[in-house]
């Protein structure tokens, strides 16, 4: 990677801390130069491409990304701290995104309709054109696959892109520049701009040239974006979090259960906006439920992600583990009760225990706040209606689940629970062919499937008289 400034930034392997890489924070210079290069290309040889060959294109980039699959995985694990079988599991994901968004090219399609206006007769037809330049800002806890969901549909839908990875995780998106340019993608379609996001970001939301924003990260940033989108009017897309509940029934499978909501919440070490972080149990099976997830807490295998047998990985840097020991402490001094875990571990890289919760109030900042760490709180409840009330008393609304052999009861629990993704009997399930967002704070707008395409187009009516 060419330096963009003067400005280095040093990129660690979380597992030791040690620098593996640096990169530039590009800035408002290399934001604009990438801009009015990606402006360029709209009206080139991008935009006069059938969609034919744009489909093979981004198929080819997923091809070639299950072909490098354990290159891809190792970069992700080194840069992120993931184990390596989460890695190569999401790597051949964001292969089938592009897959499926290739698919979508040649469907891209208006509708016509005849119109009687004006005394006359009216061929009238839509067209669905690109939206243009868009920016796409990925974070640092999944980055290969949330950035082939964003890349892919603006591709597919005729965009051109700039691509502002994690200060922290830059690395896979930078492959995936030179396995989008190998697969054929034409010069000045896609540019990766690193950078710190006050800097190489705030240039990037704000540029004039800059039709979208689709962002992935804290609340607090996407409601600056919010406001620094208002000056040419971009449209934004955002998945801002979650505090996702998991609710377990009496008569539920209470095995898989435990077992799921123990990886669900420990497995990329808390990492995820879909992590079950908190489990609400009925009162009859809520002591088994505490003693199966606090004894598989215990029985994960922590270290470096690069070793086969490592079940829980890093966290990402210093000011994570600072603020997710931070909140455990806060959660004891506020009275809840440390089953398992709660304390750093060693002096080399960013590890800390999984750690399981009781005794909490719904007021307490762990149950409140996303953590982003591997930290579950546990709840009991004796009635359902009483579960669904304390997993909707949040502000956040992404992903939810419930554990029931009740299908009828799980049908009933999907209609009330607030959030965009509710799971009956599983952790968080994802497919591109549906839509992935949030209710509340959770975000505004759709990725994956036809919402996440129609993101990054738009409609032009065409009346012409018969």
């Amino acid at each position: 990677m060419k330096p963009q400034t003067s400005d280095s930034i040093d990129v660690l392997n979380p597992a030791t801390g040690a620098i593996i890489a640096r990169s530039s924070d590009g800035g408002r210079e290399a934001v604009d130069k990438a801009a009015q290069e990606a402006h360029v290309a709209l009206s080139g040889e991008w935009a006069a491409m059938s969609p034919a060959l744009r489909a093979q294109i981004l198929w080819r980039t997923g091809d070639s990304i299950e072909e490098n699959l354990e290159s891809l995985a190792h970069e992700e694990s080194t840069n992120c701290g993931m184990p390596l079988w989460l890695s190569r599991l999401l790597v051949l994901e964001a292969a089938k995104v592009f897959r499926y968004f290739a698919g979508s090219v040649e469907r891209i399609a208006g509708q016509a309709k005849d119109v009687h206006a004006n005394g006359g007769v009216f061929h009238a037809y839509t067209r669905r054109e690109p939206l243009g330049v868009v920016g796409l800002i990925t974070p640092w806890n999944v980055p290969f696959l949330i950035t082939a969901m964003k890349v892919a549909p603006a591709l597919a839908a005729g965009c051109t892109v700039l691509h502002k990875p994690a200060e922290e995780t830059p690395l896979t998106a930078l492959s995936l520049s030179r396995l989008l340019a190998e697969a054929g993608l034409p010069e000045g379609v896609f540019h990766v701009v690193t950078g710190y996001g006050h800097t190489t970001g705030a240039a990037l939301v704000e540029h004039e040239l800059v039709r979208k924003v689709s962002f992935t990260g804290s609340g607090a940033v996407g409601k600056s974006i919010v406001k620094a989108a208002a000056g040419n009017l971009k449209r934004v897309t955002l998945e801002l979090g979650g505090k996702s509940p998991v609710l377990i029934c009496d008569d539920a499978d209470v095995e898989s259960a435990a077992a799921t909501a123990a990886i669900g919440i420990f497995g990329n070490s808390g990492q995820a906006c879909v992590a079950g972080s908190r489990i609400y149990a009925q009162s009859k099976v809520y002591d088994e439920i505490v003693e199966k997830v606090a004894s598989a807490a215990q029985s994960m295998r922590i270290g470096n992600g690069l070793e086969d047998d490592t079940v829980i990985g890093p966290l990402i840097s210093q000011n994570q583990l600072t603020r997710v020991l931070g909140f455990i402490e806060a959660g004891r001094n506020d009275g809840a009760e440390i089953v398992t875990g709660g304390k750093q571990i060693g002096d080399q890289g960013f590890y800390v225990e999984p750690t399981v919760l009781v005794n909490t109030r719904p007021d307490m900042s762990v149950v409140r706040e996303e953590i982003f760490g591997p930290v579950v709180t546990i709840a009991k409840f004796d009635e359902l209606d009483e579960a669904i009330t304390q997993a909707n008393d949040t502000e956040y609304g992404l992903s939810s689940s419930i554990w029931t052999r009740d299908i009828q009861v799980g049908h009933s629990a999907a209609r009330q629970l607030q959030a965009g993704t509710v799971v009956i009997n599983g952790s968080h399930v994802q497919d591109m062919g549906m839509p992935f967002g949030g209710y509340k704070q959770s975000g505004w707008g759709r990725e994956n499937g036809i919402e996440g395409l129609d993101a990054f187009l738009q409609s032009k009516s065409v009346y012409a008289a018969s």
